[in-house]
């Protein structure tokens, strides 16, 4: 990603504008403070899931903190929450658990449960940021004309007004999560 070389100076002052020292952040993410120091130092080697866990703690957007640029949601894109702290794989999971804020604005979830079928999902378009997290089962994402198959722990982020749908990728049901503006 470009920019993800200087994230090191980014995590730095976003940490100390929360007033977390190095060893507290490392502390609640679970890393060692040496291996946190490094990736203050030199970015390059940081996991994209610990990029996620510190936008989530300090309600900053995940592109905004590895590019340094603003949030622009022109397309999509996959990622893999990796080994970060992934809230749709507790079974007790709220829904409160899932909202989080971007920008000014509060994304609520919606649970959705689809049936496996073999019928094209319906694209529907609307405004809004939204992305889709798979809590079991299978999900195949269409936007526009590609398809994308989902499975738990993974995130779509996309601009919905693009043509969009989904369906069940599976032969049982599929339950995820679609998050919108409120």
């Amino acid at each position: 990603m470009s920019g993800i070389n200087e994230i090191g100076p980014r995590l730095r002052e976003l940490r100390e504008a929360s007033d977390y020292t190095a060893e507290q952040l490392a502390r609640e993410l679970h890393l060692d403070p040496a291996v946190y120091q490094g990736y203050e130092e030199d970015g390059r080697d940081i996991p994209i899931s610990v990029i996620y866990e510190i936008a989530n703690k300090f309600k900053v957007d995940f592109t905004e903190i590895a590019t340094g640029v603003p949030a622009r949601l022109d397309t999509y894109h996959i990622v893999r929450r990796g080994q970060g702290r992934v809230v749709n794989r507790n079974p007790e999971y709220h829904f409160e658990d899932l909202a989080f804020r971007y920008a000014d604005k509060i994304m609520q979830p919606l649970l959705v449960t689809l049936e496996p079928t073999d019928e094209a999902a319906k694209l529907i378009t609307h405004p809004g940021q939204e992305f889709n997290l798979v809590l079991e089962g299978v999900v195949v994402v269409c936007i526009g004309e590609k398809e994308f198959e989902l499975k738990a722990g993974d995130s779509i982020y996309f601009n919905p007004t693009l043509p969009h749908g989904q369906r069940c990728g599976g032969s049982g049901k599929a339950r995820f999560v679609t998050v919108i503006t409120e």
